[in-house]
């Protein structure tokens, strides 16, 4: 079910926090339950819970892996695509800090504040070269 969703649905999003976004979106915040229509009329409740969690981490593990310049591209790419401006995107996911809900649910806690470390890292690059881009523009 995993490599299915994978392959399909994760493969059509071109970059990897926008996976990582889509599959946080999945997850209900209050309860953590996963839910996902396509996946629930052909599996069990506990099964799709499963492999969405598992696919969460992964993604998740992934990005932590990834060089942070590489990583810092894919993120602009990722808040580029998002709904409004990019200026006005990515000053919300500083001040909100929006990326919090990013993190999968049985996260160990030193890696969620490596995570959060490397988001305010990468949205301060990404705020400076936009500012940069602003006033050469």
């Amino acid at each position: 079910m995993v490599r299915d969703f994978a392959s399909t649905t994760l493969a059509s999003i071109p970059n990897m926090f926008g996976r990582l976004v889509y599959i946080a979106s999945l997850r209900d915040l209050s309860s953590g339950t996963y839910e996902h229509a396509g996946l629930a009329a052909l599996y069990s409740p506990q099964a799709v819970q499963e492999s969405l969690e598992c696919c969460h981490y992964e993604i998740f593990l992934k990005i932590l892996e990834t060089p942070l310049s590489i990583q810092a591209r894919d993120l602009g790419e990722c808040l580029q695509g998002m709904v409004g401006s990019y200026h006005s995107t990515l000053s919300h996911w500083r001040e909100m800090e929006a990326y919090r809900v990013l993190v999968p649910g049985n996260t160990p806690d030193y890696l969620k504040e490596f995570f959060f470390s490397n988001l305010r890292a990468l949205l301060e690059i990404l705020q400076a070269e936009n500012s940069t881009v602003r006033s050469n523009g």
